[in-house]
C-alpha cells in the first residue's frame, strides 16, 4: 500500500465559520473540516502517512475487509489486491486520483472511472459531492456499473480527533472472528472496545470538548472503530465488511448504488 501524499491541488468549499479542504489526488479524500476554528479529522503526517489512517475518504466499490481477497460472483472467483493484514480493504478510490467536475464556492464534485485489472476487474464509475450548508456538511457518493454486472458497496471512513464520547442505538452488531471480520451472525449490541460492524438507522452522537456532531445517513450499516488513543471512526456504508459474501448488492449494467451523509454542528 502506498502513501497518498498531501501537496498542491487541494480545494476548499465553505465559509468562515465551517470549511473544508478536498485532495482530489490523494483519494477523493476530505483532508480537513474545521468549524469555528476546530479541526474534526486526523490531518497527513508522520504517524498517519498510511493512506487508510487520515483524513476522510471514500470506500468503493467496496468498504471494510474483503477476506483474503477473495470472493465469488456470477459463479466466477475472483482475487483482489491484498492490501491489509492479508485482506483487501475499503476499496480503490482512496488510493487513486478523482478528476474535479465542479466546484462552486460551497459545493464540489469529483468524478472517478475505477479501473478495470487485478485491483478491481469490474469497471464502472464512482461520484462523489461536497457541500456546506449552515453547520451541515452534506456528502454524497455513488457507484454505477460499466458494461458487465458487478458487486457494490460504498461508505465513509472518517478519522476524527478522539471524541469524549460517541453516543448511538443500534438494533444488533455483527460477531467478529479472530481476522475481525464479520462472521454474519447479528448479535446482541456488546459494550468496549469497538472495531465492530452495527445495524443502525438513528442519528450518532459525536460529543468533542465543547461541541457536539449529529451524524446521519441512509446507510443502516455503520462500522465504529475506537481503539486508538488519538482517534475514532465512525462509517457509514451500505453494507457490512465483507459484503459481497455475506449480503452482495449486485449492479447490473449501468444501474447505480448511491449514499448521503450528513455531519452537522449542534449548538450548545
Amino acid at each position: 500500500m502506498n502513501n497518498v501524499r498531501v501537496s498542491s491541488g487541494q480545494i476548499s468549499i465553505g465559509t468562515d465559520l465551517l470549511n473544508m479542504t478536498i485532495a482530489p489526488h490523494a483519494g477523493g479524500r476530505i483532508t480537513q473540516i474545521t468549524h469555528d476554528g476546530f479541526d474534526l479529522l486526523i490531518p497527513y503526517g508522520p504517524d498517519a502517512a498510511a493512506p487508510t489512517a487520515w483524513g476522510c475518504y471514500p470506500m468503493v466499490p467496496w468498504a471494510g475487509r474483503i477476506r483474503r481477497g477473495r470472493f465469488t460472483f456470477d459463479d466466477q472467483p475472483y482475487q483482489l489486491v491484498r492490501n491489509f493484514e492479508g485482506h483487501a480493504i475499503h476499496g480503490v478510490g482512496f488510493e487513486m486520483a478523482w478528476a474535479v467536475t465542479s466546484h462552486e464556492p460551497s459545493t464540489a464534485e469529483l468524478d472517478l472511472v475505477l479501473p478495470s485489472d487485478e485491483r478491481w476487474p469490474f469497471g464502472g464509475r464512482a461520484w462523489q459531492r461536497f457541500e456546506i450548508v449552515g453547520d451541515r456538511v452534506r456528502l454524497a457518493m455513488s457507484v454505477r456499473a460499466g458494461q458487465r454486472p458487478m458487486p457494490a458497496a460504498i461508505g465513509w471512513h472518517p478519522w476524527f480527533v478522539k471524541p469524549e464520547s460517541v453516543g448511538f442505538t443500534p438494533t444488533a452488531m455483527y460477531a467478529r472472528d479472530d481476522d475481525g471480520i464479520p462472521t454474519g451472525e447479528l448479535i446482541d449490541v456488546r459494550d468496549g472496545a469497538l472495531d465492530d460492524c452495527f445495524l443502525n438507522t438513528q442519528p450518532v452522537i459525536v460529543e468533542f470538548a465543547g461541541r457536539r456532531l449529529r451524524l446521519t445517513s441512509d446507510c443502516d450499516h455503520w462500522v465504529v472503530y475506537d481503539r486508538p488513543k488519538h482517534a475514532t471512526c465512525v462509517e457509514p456504508q451500505t453494507g457490512p465488511p465483507d459484503s459481497f459474501t455475506l449480503a452482495p448488492h449486485v449492479l447490473e449494467p449501468g444501474a447505480t448504488l448511491q449514499a448521503w451523509y450528513d455531519l452537522e454542528f449542534l449548538g450548545g
